[in-house]
């Protein structure tokens, strides 16, 4: 009789059902006693990312490996979960020292508001989760099939434009749900954003499920309560997520953030396949509609939900927060400063945490567009700050690309990435703001090293994705380009254009675009428009600067594993 081979999903499967990964951090410490070699395939592959750990790569990438994959290093990657992007500055120095003493001084600030080490060795974990847990933090849950890290409002409670201080509602959502063990064992990962900011700065449209502020009239007195939105996701098939026709009170958040969460978990034709495994795809492929989602959510959570009421919807591109801004409690300020591509140095972190400290309450936040904040700062430091964190190399004034600017992991230390990100992040910036020393229009550049979208290319100005092309009879990287991607009122996934080109001629394709936008524009026309208005070819011959053929848009070599993106 011919044995019949389990698929990668059944395997997956089967080794979540024998083992709940979080009862056994002894067999990580017994692993960190006997070495990298002790480690069996089982937990490199599937265990240790519900502890937020994933197994590093080479630096080669993807090419470097075969079946769609990169080779491994003796390395780790650690993600650490930071709930709304809540921090202390006791917290921030630890996280200094950490990265410096186990990741060679390399720590990024990631699109879902966690901080990221690299370079650590099996033989540090189980000190790093101690100290983590020391100072109130953890790694448990930041990848995996599980309820990853819950997303908010880096000013939530500070910002004078927002409807409610949302915090306290992401906290008491990621308390229920992460690191549950009842929730261990989801399809794929889950990812939940709360936020009461009037600017959505959490990205509600791209997340599982997404809770937004918005308010109603009852018996002549104004409520706050939240919208929510199902099945948001980038990946290879992009997905907006769904509103449901309720309103969402206060008492019922938590609630239905478990029912969603049920609701996933009991999906078993979810797990049929690791590359359908997410929420989005019982509305892309199994015909669910928002009623349909509606009607299973009010079964699940065992109370019918009122109907939804009229939100405002932003319309400003930017959600960063950056910059300076007074708060809503009188004589206090919050500064913003932007990390490009995310990388915050050592010294950088203990810079931040000693300002909190003197200027400041101790408080510090980290953002999903990868910045950081200092909040609660009187208005006659303000000043100082921003001095002495441009002194830092956190400037808090900085021009709209290296502002717009978002870079995932990328081949550095990606398995399945194609070329390097953070670095090219970084020239490019540069290249382009000495290119269009003039330009200020809003703009967000996303570049992302694979198509599985970790840098979230979809929902940018201009989004690249990481090729490889041959020149001079050797590969080279290179970038296909998607414009016109946004969210808010224009909410739209980006166009691919079918333009690529080699990595060293982007600036110039990006500087031939918004040199034509800026010459071309009807009055105050935004770029998204200028943008919307002209069809693919055109796109692609300004981007060219000659006409030429459409490229093809190549699909990734593997799917995204659940544990790489932020």
């Amino acid at each position: 009789m011919t044995e019949v081979k389990e698929t990668k999903a059944q395997k997956v499967e089967r080794l979540k059902r024998e083992k709940l990964a979080w009862d056994h951090l002894d067999e990580i410490r017994e692993f960190a006693r006997q070495g990298r070699g002790s480690i069996p395939p089982e937990w490199t592959g599937t265990y240790f990312r519900s502890w937020g750990i994933y197994t590093q790569g080479d630096g080669l990438g993807v090419v470097g490996g075969k079946n769609g994959e990169g080779n491994a290093t003796q390395y780790f990657m650690v993600r650490i979960r930071i709930p709304n992007g809540l921090l202390t500055s006791h917290q921030v120095r630890e996280l200094a020292a950490l990265s410096e003493e186990y990741g060679r001084g390399v720590a990024d600030i990631t699109v879902r508001q966690n901080i990221q080490l690299h370079w650590v060795t099996i033989e540090n974990i189980p000190a790093l989760i101690d100290r983590l847990q020391a100072i109130g933090l953890t790694t448990t849950g930041a990848c995996g099939d599980v309820a990853r890290n819950v997303t908010g409002c880096p000013v939530a409670g500070i910002d004078g434009h927002e409807l409610i201080d949302a915090s306290p509602f992401a906290l008491a959502i990621d308390k229920d749900l992460g690191g549950n063990r009842d929730f261990y064992n989801l399809p794929r990962k889950f990812k939940m954003s709360v936020t009461g900011c009037s600017s959505w700065c959490s990205y509600p449209e791209i997340n599982d499920v997404a809770f937004t502020a918005t308010t109603r009239l009852r018996d002549g007195v104004k409520e706050v309560g939240f919208t929510v939105r199902i099945g948001g996701g980038l990946s290879t098939e992009p997905h907006l997520a769904v509103r449901l026709n309720a309103f969402i009170r206060q008492e019922q958040v938590v609630a239905v953030a478990r029912g969603v969460a049920e609701i996933f978990k009991a999906s078993e034709v979810l797990r049929q396949s690791r590359d359908k495994a997410r929420l989005k795809y019982l509305f892309l492929q199994h015909g669910w509609t928002a009623e349909i989602f509606l009607s299973e959510l009010e079964r699940q959570i065992g109370f019918s939900l009122d109907p939804a009421e009229a939100e405002e919807i932003p319309a400003d591109i930017h959600r960063d927060h950056v910059g300076v801004h007074p708060q809503k409690q009188p004589g206090l300020f919050y500064v913003g400063a932007p990390v490009l591509r995310g990388r915050i140095a050592p010294a950088q972190l203990r810079k931040v945490a000693e300002l909190a400290d003197v200027y400041g309450d101790g408080h510090v936040r980290a953002t999903v567009q990868q910045n950081i904040l200092l909040i609660n700062i009187p208005e006659a430091h303000v000043s100082q700050i921003a001095n002495e964190l441009n002194l830092a190399g956190l400037p808090v004034s900085v021009s709209t690309f290296a502002r717009g600017t978002v870079a995932c992991t990328g081949s550095e230390f990606c398995k399945l990435a194609l070329t390097e990100t953070k670095g090219f992040a970084r020239w490019l910036s540069r290249q382009l703001e000495d290119r269009l020393p003039g330009f200020e229009e809003q703009l967000k550049l996303h570049i992302t090293g694979c198509p599985n979208s970790c840098g979230q290319h979809w929902i940018a100005d201009i989004g690249i994705e990481g090729k490889k092309i041959k020149a001079g009879g050797k590969m080279v990287d290179a970038y296909y380009f998607c414009v016109g991607g946004s969210v808010g009122q224009i909410a739209t996934i980006a166009r691919p254009v079918g333009y690529r080109c080699a990595a060293t001629e982007v600036p110039e394709a990006i500087e031939r675009l918004l040199d034509s936008f800026t010459n071309g524009r009807r009055d105050a026309e935004s770029l998204r428009s200028y943008l919307a208005r002209h069809t693919n070819e055109q796109i692609r011959t300004i981007l060219a600067g000659e006409f030429v053929g459409a490229v093809a848009r190549d699909l990734p070599a593997a799917s995204v594993p659940h544990g790489v993106e932020g």
